[in-house]
């Protein structure tokens, strides 16, 4: 067999094992949180204390100040016109 051909069969390989290796630790770490999950002596709401950290409306980090409602109710509208357009 052709030596590149062989040296990228076998990082192939490398890369095969590497994977199904990381896939086995995710899943041993999802099974020993659920196990500690179902074996803890926690407070029954415990789960109902997590809180969504508040995510910036703009790309500089900054919140938005008034709601689009408030903006819309604090400004006047168009004024009509005095007589119908033609």
């Amino acid at each position: 067999m052709h030596p590149e051909i062989l040296r990228e069969l076998t990082s192939q390989r490398g890369r095969e094992l590497q994977a199904q290796a990381h896939q086995a630790i995710v899943a041993r770490t999802a099974s020993r949180a659920s196990r500690v999950s179902r074996h803890s002596t926690g407070t029954p709401g415990e789960a109902d204390e997590f809180v969504v950290p508040a995510i910036p409306d703009y790309v500089d980090g900054s919140f938005r100040t008034a709601t689009a409602e408030d903006k819309a109710a604090s400004q006047p509208g168009p004024v009509p016109a005095a007589r119908p357009a033609a």
